[in-house]
């Protein structure tokens, strides 16, 4: 609650909290956190970790979330993007894909916590995510994550190109630059940070901030979203 507090501050544009480990678990979101969070909070949300079902992405939309993002449930039951969409809107699914390259460089498909290989193409898949209903996609790179080396750019741009709704990069960010490198060279709507924003800086100590807004906006359109 605390760095909720803080990003509070800094004006964060948008918060997605993700528990990455819930499918893998077999837990279910926890609503009494999740009202904690969403009565502290100024800024809009979106959650994702452990929905199987549409009443369980109700009640976290009714909790104040503005969206729910679903991952690994979707390889399993594909028409849960459907259900969630025709019940609360395509804007509040955002449907997630993580995406690792092979030792030949072909991008690969992984659920439950990068730890289950699925057969799907990547941009194949985004396709589908967005005749099923989805209004977002938030793209991670398993490879480029927490390593603060930029984005990457190739498969944002080709998910980008494939899709007609945004696209939010995720997964490498370590500086401003890496920002505008996605939103104007690969064409993501928005970015999402992740440890860019926790730590001091890579293998260094624990330090919320968020980079300067002018700094953003010499950047970035102003049209793009930093998550």
């Amino acid at each position: 609650m605390n760095t909720v507090r803080i990003f509070n501050e800094l004006e964060v544009d948008e918060l997605c909290f993700l528990d990455i480990r819930a499918t893998v678990e077999n837990r279910r979101p926890n609503l009494e956190i999740l009202k904690q969070i969403a009565d502290e909070c100024f800024m809009p949300l979106s959650f994702g970790g452990g929905i199987q079902h549409a009443e369980q992405a109700a009640e976290i939309l009714a909790i104040g979330f503005e969206k729910v993002v679903i991952n690994s449930a979707a390889f399993k039951k594909p028409e849960l993007i459907s259900e969630i969409a025709d019940h609360s809107g395509s804007q509040s699914v955002v449907g997630s894909i993580d995406v690792k390259k092979n030792i030949w460089g072909a991008y690969q498909v992984f659920s439950h916590d990068g730890t289950r290989k699925e057969q799907h193409d990547p941009i194949d898949w985004a396709v589908e995510l967005e005749k099923r209903g989805a209004g977002e996609l938030l793209i991670t790179s398993m490879d480029k994550d927490g390593t603060w080396n930029g984005y990457d750019l190739d498969i944002i741009r080709l998910i980008s190109n494939a899709v007609r709704i945004p696209v939010i990069a995720n997964g490498g960010a370590g500086q401003v630059e890496h920002l505008r490198q996605a939103v104007h060279d690969a064409k993501a709507s928005a970015v999402a940070l992740g440890s860019m924003v926790v730590y001091q800086r890579k293998g260094m100590g624990v330090l919320v901030n968020f980079p300067d807004r002018h700094e953003l906006e010499r950047c970035l359109n102003h049209n793009a979203g930093i998550i």
